[in-house]
């Protein structure tokens, strides 16, 4: 399954990264793609949405799903 998340705040490729890592660590993620542009990330597999949410904002970002 995959999902979708708006994240705001990311300016570059390290932002990127950090995002995505903040993501592969909640439950049921088994990869996370970041896109600063679109401002969004794409997660796979089966993790609760808030659950994502809040492992965006801890990383210091805003996200909403």
């Amino acid at each position: 399954m995959s999902q979708t998340i708006t994240v705001e705040g990311m300016a570059c490729e390290h932002c990127e990264q950090t995002v995505e890592e903040a993501l592969e660590d909640v439950d049921g993620a088994t990869s996370a793609k970041a896109d600063r542009e679109t401002e969004s990330a794409t997660i796979e597999g089966d993790a609760d949405p808030d659950a994502l949410v809040s492992a965006v904002d801890d990383a210091g970002y805003d996200a909403s799903a």
